[in-house]
């Protein structure tokens, strides 16, 4: 179905490449449905740590061998009496806010509250004003108590001035890209698992070797942050597919604000980009640990209850806080480095939400999560902007999982197109424009909000760089050079990604969505729906994230205790013998769209420390624990 689409949601790490659609032949006049804005509003306090130095010590020390703290990792009642705010502090704000007729529960681990009630008495509450910091940008001033306030890193979610319209609001936007070669479903399922799914990263970065150690994931829960609501079926469907594991009851469905009503309200209004996101990190994950069950955890916020900004932090410190799952995965974000991309009205800074974000992070540290997040599918220049930003968060508690390019030959309008070995994805070859366009390319480079951490500073290529100025900015999108010129130079903050993995589209992987198509009828007015069901080809490092939890699973499942925090590990192991990583370092054919690899050295900002032999780092892993 050709047209423009309807779409609800936002996500980053997904790149479309190539799909097959099968529709009905008859479509349907759709009305859209009304929703009413919610009386019930959320906002979240993230609180500070009894002693900010010391839980960063213990994180730190959980994964030290040579630590009596190690792998002696807490239960969120263990770390609220450690390092959250203490039983008198969090009655002291609950009573407060209690006067204004306020609902305050503690999430687990005392390093935040959920406040609910009307928007009035949060706004009374929290002495909420609207001051302009520019012509274009206003924030929201909260003001509480100074007992309280000094204990206070960010309130999230609280806004001075009422939504302005009480309709659905959707955008819209061009129609999935439709390719007629589609994934060969005839295939059998191995096959078809070796060439489009899960087997096909496994073989490539020797989960297969674990597999064959009886490592499948079981015992393990893997959690998903999602922003929008998928289709169960539809991944049991995948999963069918590709031979593994389609138990129903290996899928579980949280939803930290709206409920289960607003996720299927949302599926009825039409396939989009967010759905396909939500769909493929739970089929990724699933797959490569074909006996986790998978938790996902859904920031829906429909009616207006909360922001963006506010029902992804309540989503994580959920998932975080309930404790039940020992590897976390998104390839969602509403964070951006960039300030002037930041939420309008946010009651909390930028920065303040990066130091709240971080602290949830430590807290999962200390309970023995590993976390994995997307790096954006841009290059260093997320969103076809002049400055280098990203659209995700660079918090060095998580790992940063960049993309790569496998080896593949095609012809393309006549060119012969050859990558004789893996490389750092950044695509200015396969389908170069005349006009300004934006490339494909994993995100990475250096970081404004946070420092250099403990584990990168003074390793092998961080905070260096070798880069290429391929593209030139111009009206909104990209051309490419012509004589591109080589930059030597260093950098600061904390370097992205940590590690890397196939997420070019062109070499990518297969999913499965089903659900309405609406488009606007030939009258432009009127909007249509055709149920469809459909298989692509995707590309993306929204893929590599919950393959990687996938296979931490995998490596979690035959191990004593949980691999917990990767970060300070993985960069010990890159420098020892029989390292678990391929470095990426060929400085030409090998580039990020701006940062290419750095012969010599250890790491460098498009892939990171390089690809994983996962083999070799559940031995690392296993290994380290034995001391």
């Amino acid at each position: 179905m050709r047209g423009k689409r309807l779409v609800v949601g936002i996500l980053s790490g997904i790149f479309v490449i190539a799909g097959s659609v099968s529709t009905s032949a008859k479509s349907n006049t759709y009305t859209m449905p009304k929703v009413s804005l919610s009386k019930t509003v959320v906002a979240n306090i993230a609180l500070k740590p009894q002693s900010s130095s010391q839980l960063t010590d213990y994180v730190y020390d959980t994964v030290d061998p040579s630590s009596p703290n190690y792998h002696q990792y807490l239960t969120p009642g263990e770390f609220a009496s450690q390092f959250g705010r203490p039983t008198t502090d969090i009655n002291d704000f609950k009573s407060y806010l209690g006067k204004y007729h306020l609902k305050a529960s503690v999430y687990p681990g005392n390093l935040a509250i959920k406040v609910v009630g009307t928007r009035k008495n949060l706004i009374r509450a929290f002495n909420a004003k609207q001051v302009e910091v520019s012509k274009k940008d206003y924030r929201t001033k909260v003001k509480l108590p100074a007992k309280l306030s000094a204990q206070t890193v960010s309130v999230i979610g609280v806004y001075a001035t009422k939504p302005k319209s009480k309709k659905t609001s959707l955008a819209v936007t061009p129609s999935l890209p439709q390719n007629p070669t589609p994934p060969n479903t005839d295939l059998s399922k191995t096959s078809f698992a070796k060439k489009y799914g899960a087997l096909k990263f496994a073989d490539h970065y020797q989960v297969s070797d674990l597999y064959k150690q009886g490592l499948t994931g079981q015992g393990q829960r893997i959690g998903i942050i999602a922003m929008d609501d998928f289709n169960a079926k539809d991944v049991l469907k995948y999963w069918q597919q590709t031979g593994v594991n389609a138990d129903p009851s290996r899928i579980n469905k949280i939803y930290s604000i709206d409920g289960a009503k607003t996720g299927h309200l949302i599926l009825s209004m039409g396939l989009n980009p967010a759905q396909i996101e939500s769909t493929l990190d739970v089929n990724q994950s699933g797959a490569v640990a074909p006996d986790a069950k998978i938790d996902a955890y859904i920031g829906l916020s429909l009616k207006n209850v909360t922001s963006t900004t506010s029902s992804y932090y309540t989503a994580f410190m959920q998932a975080i806080s309930d404790d039940r799952d020992k590897q976390i995965s998104t390839s969602f974000s509403p964070n951006t480095e960039l300030a002037s991309q930041w939420e309008q009205g946010a009651s909390a800074s930028l920065g303040e939400y990066n130091d709240a974000f971080n602290l949830l992070l430590e807290q999962a540290a200390v309970q023995g999560i590993s976390v994995f997040r997307a790096s954006g599918d841009y290059g260093p220049r997320e969103l076809a902007l002049k400055q280098f930003n990203h659209v995700f968060s660079t918090s060095p508690y998580q790992v940063i999982t960049g993309g790569t390019t496998l080896p593949y030959t095609r012809i393309t309008d006549g060119r012969l197109i050859t990558i004789d070995k893996e490389r750092a994805w950044g695509d200015t070859y396969s389908n170069p424009q005349t006009k300004p366009a934006n490339y494909g390319g994993s995100g990475g480079g250096f970081s404004i909000l946070n420092p250099t951490p403990r584990y990168q500073q003074g390793f092998s290529g961080v905070n260096t760089f070798r880069a290429i100025d391929l593209l030139k900015y111009k009206r909104g999108g990209f051309l490419v050079n012509k004589d591109p010129q080589i930059i030597i130079g260093k950098g600061s903050g904390r370097n992205v990604p940590d590690v890397s993995a196939n997420a070019d589209s062109y070499t990518g992987y297969a999913t499965y969505v089903s659900g309405q198509d609406l488009a606007y009828a030939k009258d432009g007015k009127t909007v249509i729906s055709v149920p469809v069901k459909q298989w692509t080809v995707n590309g993306g490092t929204s893929f590599v994230s919950p393959q990687m939890a996938g296979a931490n699973a995998v490596m979690n499942s035959g191990t004593t205790s949980p691999i917990g925090f990767w970060n300070p590990q993985i960069y010990q192991f890159a420098v020892q013998a029989d390292s678990p990583f391929t470095v990426l370092d060929d400085a030409d054919n090998n580039n990020n769209l701006y940062y290419t690899g750095q012969p010599g050295k250890l790491y460098n900002q498009a892939t990171g420390l390089g690809t994983v032999n996962f083999a070799k780092l559940y031995t690392k892993f296993s290994s380290e624990g034995a001391h």
